[in-house]
């Protein structure tokens, strides 16, 4: 008899998939130990010290590019997901036509398109903008940051509304509910975990972005990735170690909370 197929039990899998995860995570491990190192230098380990955390919490220039990415992640998030969520609603609350593959592509552009492609053409636009305007604020970061990050707040939010029974949305309408009155009181109350699944999850891409960022920023606008990403050209040094565990914990935080939120069913 035909023995089935089974993937993990191919000679070399296991090995292979060892040296993959000891590849991709040994680095982050031995960054984020080297953060709680004592010596200047990150070639050599000088003992147990806490003081880089300390001389980037006192970094001005951290700082500011820290309440920068908030701000601009924060505001990216939510508008993000106001625009996700109108567009999962329009392209699941009604029944198939011509045109809506279509409308799934165009809405999920950004994740098929190479980033830096994305960057350029934001860069080639807003600076025509800027030309005709004279305004050069974080604006154009924020719509840039909200553009991208519409397709991963929607793909939650879609998810849910797939999955949701549409029986009480039909005795909702049977009872003379008005759409609106059914969308806020049945349809939104089951879509919130898919809501806020969507909003961290944009939050932390908007929050990590380099390239797009890197591309649309003017002077003076450094987030904490582009600060980094400066710093880092200059040479590593263990303060750049000990941000890159604090993002790294931050992001791991929002990360675990979206995937248990996603999880969420009733």
């Amino acid at each position: 008899m035909a023995r089935s197929f089974a993937i993990k039990h191919q000679p070399g899998f296991t090995a292979i998939a060892a040296t993959c995860f000891v590849v991709l995570y040994l680095p982050i491990v031995v960054l984020v130990a080297y953060a709680f190192n004592a010596a200047t230098s990150t070639s050599e380990w000088g003992g147990f010290s806490l003081k880089w955390f300390q001389s980037a919490w006192q970094n001005s220039q951290v700082i500011d590019a820290t309440l920068r990415s908030f701000q601009i992640g924060a505001v990216a998030a939510i508008l993000a997901t106001i625009f996700a969520t109108m567009a999962a609603l329009a392209t699941t609350r009604t029944a198939p036509y011509r045109g809506l593959t279509f409308k799934y592509a165009a809405i999920n552009q950004p994740l098929m398109v190479p980033e830096i492609v994305t960057g350029v053409a934001l860069l080639i636009f807003f600076s025509r903008i800027k030309i005709f305007t004279g305004y050069s604020g974080l604006g154009y970061l924020i719509a840039a940051h909200t553009a991208f990050c519409i397709p991963f707040a929607y793909l939650p939010i879609r998810a849910r509304l797939e999955n949701m029974d549409l029986t009480l949305e039909r005795a909702a309408a049977d009872l003379y509910a008005t759409p609106w009155q059914t969308f806020r009181r049945i349809t939104l109350p089951l879509l919130w975990p898919g809501i806020l699944a969507g909003l961290m999850l944009a939050f932390v891409i908007s929050l990590d972005d380099v390239v797009i960022t890197e591309f649309v920023k003017s002077g003076g606008q450094d987030t904490l990735p582009t600060y980094m990403l400066g710093q880092i050209r200059r040479g590593i040094t263990p303060e750049i170690n000990a941000i890159s565990t604090v993002f790294l914990l931050l992001s791991v935080v929002i990360v675990t909370l979206f995937f248990f939120i996603s999880r969420k069913r009733d």
